[in-house]
């Protein structure tokens, strides 16, 4: 079944999906890699994007609201819409993953190691892309932490980061 979709009066698009944030499918790790540069890339840019807002309603009848008004989510999400496509359950999934690796990056000091922000570009840690692009979504749309923590615990850092897309 598709995702719905609807604008409001303000702008924000939002977007009727029958089924969990947990039930979407698994995403190359490539395409989550690609997803992360044009990110950065229209960040760069400032081009902020729409309001979204998502809601996932479960065959119980519960609902799971997620809203992105902040400007980097907004950004993040338009930019991969334009390269991916979000209404279908593939381009959900690599937007959501992107969102969710970079909350996971900004809560998690311990994941800091993984990434290298050097030299004006981003790169991330192969096993870090690879565990975000395979591991399911929870209920609210986030990577369970200390699951992330657990796998990845015993890399080491620095080499073998895949390289991004400049900075600057």
């Amino acid at each position: 079944m598709p995702i719905q979709t609807a604008a409001s009066q303000d702008g924000t698009l939002t977007y009727l999906i029958d089924h969990s944030p947990a039930d979407l499918p698994t995403v190359r790790g490539r395409d989550l890699m690609l997803a992360w540069d044009l990110a950065r890339d229209a960040a760069h840019r400032a081009a902020w994007g729409t309001a979204r807002a998502f809601r996932f309603r479960r065959a119980d009848g519960s609902c799971t609201d997620l809203a992105l008004h902040d400007r980097d989510a907004r950004c993040w999400a338009g930019a991969v819409d334009r390269a991916v496509g979000i209404e279908s359950f593939y381009g959900l999934s690599v937007c959501l993953r992107l969102l969710a690796l970079v909350d996971l990056l900004a809560r998690a000091p311990w994941a800091a190691r993984l990434i290298d922000l050097a030299d004006g570009s981003a790169a991330l840690h192969p096993a870090l892309l690879r565990l975000a692009a395979e591991t399911r979504l929870t209920e609210d749309a986030r990577f369970d932490e200390s699951g992330f923590r657990h796998c990845l615990q015993s890399l080491p850092a620095g080499p073998g980061l895949t390289q991004g897309t400049p900075l600057t």
